[in-house]
């Protein structure tokens, strides 16, 4: 029977850049009936009266985040109350990190009082609990199994056993010096010190990298990721969520904490890292699941894939356990040795371990201490308070990094003789 054209399910994500991805998907999967299911993404648009017209034209289905849904609501642009069927709420783990909880709470006015309500998470936490009991009534739990990782045929694996810390430099400065390794590729590190003194150290070579930092909020990490995506930097240097806990970064001057960690920030889940030619873990992951989260960065869709694993002496036994749980049906390890002579790129070595002096703690410290400032001076939300205060916003602006690392121009190109 025909029924009158209105908003049947509402689709809740954690950023634009998922938003865009469940539309794009949604209308892959209607294609063949999308005369009858219409599908409004409200993240395309910065604009919300410009999304009122086609708001107004009362789509199938509405994706968009919380607050956008709850603006419109509230604009009586959208109207749900007798006419929804079904809530999604994606990722809801994240929808509560970003910090979206009073929104979904204040949303949950709009809503019928019958609906079917889907909630999808990786993770489970008290919070996310009480959310649950919020919206979901005698739920019925599903938990489908880890993925697994593509076979050979497109996903290769291998592992590099190294001696010491100068040795993974090494291995890594070559792969990239030497174009071994092509195409965007990710590269995990256990903490985010660490991610920082390898962006600093591949920057000593010429080569651009990015950092998912915990210190900023979640909408620069997405910045960030948008601009790996766009093709501005070929690597991108992160930890994942199950790395260890660190301790957190003192100012120099005020002896003050910076922000607090965010728990969620490692691998931005819910984000799509687009066309990764190879997975780098620098630091063996503490955990096999770690692993095929990582690895699963990589060889999406029908693409193929490379990953390598750097792993020191201390870290072997770690590497076996995840080669050990991932080996094939007839127990060979799916990690191969990557074969290449180390003797072929001692001459690389002196080059490596200067880059690796001048990035120091201390240099390290003031890249963080960087990013904070920019993400402070780029910040909507302080602008009428620098406004008010000059001499703050002038102060932070000449507050210059007392020690910065070198960067040497001639590290940049290998010589022939090399």
């Amino acid at each position: 029977p025909a029924l009158p054209q209105a908003v049947r399910a509402l689709v809740l994500v954690p950023s634009a850049e998922l938003g865009r991805q469940v539309g794009h998907t949604l209308r892959q999967l209607s294609a063949f009936c999308a005369r009858w299911l219409r599908v409004v993404d409200l993240c395309t648009h910065n604009d919300p009266a410009a999304q009122r017209p086609v708001l107004m034209e009362q789509p199938d289905v509405v994706v968009g985040t919380p607050g956008r849904v709850l603006a419109h609501l509230g604009g009586h642009s959208l109207s749900v109350r007798h006419s929804l069927e079904l809530l999604v709420l994606d990722e809801a783990d994240l929808l509560l990190s970003f910090g979206f909880g009073d929104d979904i709470k204040a949303l949950l006015c709009h809503l019928p009082k019958i609906y079917q309500t889907l909630l999808v998470s990786a993770t489970f936490n008290p919070e996310l609990e009480a959310l649950q009991e919020l919206v979901l009534h005698n739920p019925v739990l599903v938990l489908p199994p880890e993925p697994r990782l593509p076979g050979h045929s497109q996903l290769q694996q291998f592992q590099v056993r190294c001696g010491t810390e100068e040795d993974k430099f090494l291995v890594l400065v070559a792969l990239l010096q030497l174009r071994l390794l092509r195409g965007r590729a990710l590269l995990f590190v256990g903490n985010l010190a660490r991610a920082f003194r390898l962006k600093l150290f591949l920057e000593q070579f010429g080569i651009p990298a990015c950092t998912l930092n915990s210190e900023l909020p979640a909408a620069s990490r997405c910045h960030v990721i948008a601009q790996f995506n766009r093709g501005l930097y070929d690597f991108i240097v992160c930890t994942d969520e199950e790395g260890p806990a660190e301790p957190p970064l003192r100012q120099a001057r005020k002896g003050g904490t910076l922000g607090a960690k965010d728990p969620e920030y490692g691998v931005a889940r819910g984000i799509d890292f687009q066309n990764v030619s190879a997975v780098i873990n620098f630091d063996v992951p503490p955990t096999v699941e770690s692993y095929i989260h990582r690895v699963g960065r990589t060889a999406r869709g029908d693409n193929p894939g490379t990953a390598l694993t750097l792993a020191l002496p201390e870290e072997h036994e770690g590497l076996t356990r995840i080669e050990d749980t991932l080996a094939g049906e007839n127990g060979q390890s799916m990690l191969q040795p990557y074969k290449f002579c180390m003797e072929e790129i001692e001459s690389l070595r002196y080059r490596c371990r200067d880059a690796m002096r001048s990035v120091t703690k201390q240099a390290v410290k003031e890249a963080r201490l960087r990013e904070i400032r920019d993400e402070l001076l780029n910040s909507e939300k302080l602008k009428a308070y620098f406004e008010d205060n000059p001499r703050d916003l002038n102060v932070l602006r000449h507050d210059k990094p007392l020690h910065p690392a070198i960067v040497k121009p001639h590290l940049r190109n290998v010589p022939d003789y090399l």
